[in-house]
């Protein structure tokens, strides 16, 4: 069993690896560059121009090793189509700098392309017993049926992507949380009393997306010789699209993914309190008030994935009731610890 999850990971890294300095290269060559001069930012934190489409190298990486190793079925070359528009929407903006209600839409689209391929929410583990269905409600819009447990996939699918992409302020942080929330994951896919090919399939495609992550994850460490750009918002879309094929394990993608995820949740809640789009940037994000404090990158990367680390280990070992629990918790302190750098310690305008 090891070997068969270690082989495509492995897979994954190289061709990973392998391709970066080649999409370095190219982004230089067509202007894909995140250059802090021209681009105004509030939440820019480098010197000097850098390439973006960090996206390329991680979905070539993934869509190969799922040729080698992966069945040709219908998931199959839905996420191929649906990930090869998330990169082209994502390289788009890292050369135009769309607007972040087009990306939505575009990311609405790309999770809707999943999920009428089969990938769906039918129910989740109630934790306080029991089983919460999402198949009694239905309607139609443009032709289209749309269930409950397709709007849940959807949206769970949307916000894990644009979640994620928040977590990309210091170099290292979205793919290093990326890697150990996808092998987390992989390995609650084959936490079952009985394994079906499908949970090996899905753990398979987890430690494919972990292993395309860390390849990149060497370019981008700080000090980066690339950033992730919109178009790694493919971790983000595979990082969704897995948690939910691994038998719906829900509570797991999102306690793994805890101080990201409670951090976009504070940082939204914030902007709209404040009568701005949630949608357009700031530098009210943990990492940014991190940095405040005189936090140096490599220190808040570590930080996030500790944490991550972490927490899949309690996701991993916890009943449904313990995981909600400590959810809560994960909310309550990372709120906490917001408030208390926006009290008491220097602001991110002072950094």
């Amino acid at each position: 069993m090891l070997s068969t999850l270690l082989f495509p990971f492995a897979a994954a890294f190289f061709i990973s690896m392998v391709l970066t300095p080649f999409t370095i290269s190219f982004a230089r060559k067509f202007k894909l560059v995140d250059d802090p001069k021209t681009h105004k930012h509030p939440a820019v934190i480098h010197k000097k121009p850098l390439p973006r489409a960090g996206g390329i190298p991680i979905f070539f990486a993934i869509i190969l090793a799922m040729i080698l190793f992966l069945p040709d079925d219908k998931i199959f070359l839905s996420i191929i189509t649906a990930g090869a528009l998330v990169v082209i929407i994502g390289i788009l903006d890292d050369k135009y700098d769309l607007s972040p209600y087009v990306r939505f839409l575009g990311n609405f689209i790309c999770a809707a392309i999943i999920v009428f391929s089969g990938v769906e929410i039918p129910f989740i583990t109630n934790p306080l017993g029991g089983i919460l269905s999402f198949t009694n409600f239905s309607f139609s819009f443009l032709s289209i049926t749309f269930t409950s447990s397709t709007l849940l996939a959807i949206a769970w699918i949307v916000w894990v992507m644009n979640m994620l992409n928040w977590s990309k302020g210091v170099d290292g942080q979205m793919p290093g949380i990326a890697v150990v929330s996808a092998v987390i994951i992989g390995i609650a896919s084959l936490r079952f009393p009985i394994i079906t090919q499908n949970n090996i399939y899905t753990s398979q495609l987890s430690f494919i997306t972990a292993g395309a992550s860390l390849g990149f994850l060497f370019y981008n460490f700080y000090p980066a010789k690339i950033f992730p750009g919109y178009s790694a918002t493919i971790l983000g879309f595979m990082l969704g699209v897995v948690s939910i094929m691994s038998s719906v394990k829900l509570a797991t993608a999102i306690l793994v993914m805890g101080v990201p995820a409670a951090d976009a949740l504070f940082t939204i809640t914030r902007r709209i309190l404040s009568r701005k789009s949630p949608f357009w940037h700031d530098k009210g994000h943990l990492h940014h008030l991190l940095l405040a404090q005189g936090l140096s990158q490599r220190v808040i990367a570590l930080f996030y994935w500790l944490m991550s680390l972490l927490l899949g280990f309690f996701a991993l070992n916890l009943s449904s009731r313990g995981k909600l629990f400590a959810i809560i918790l994960v909310v309550v302190f990372v709120g906490a610890f917001i408030l208390t750098l926006k009290l008491f310690g220097k602001s991110a305008e002072e950094g």
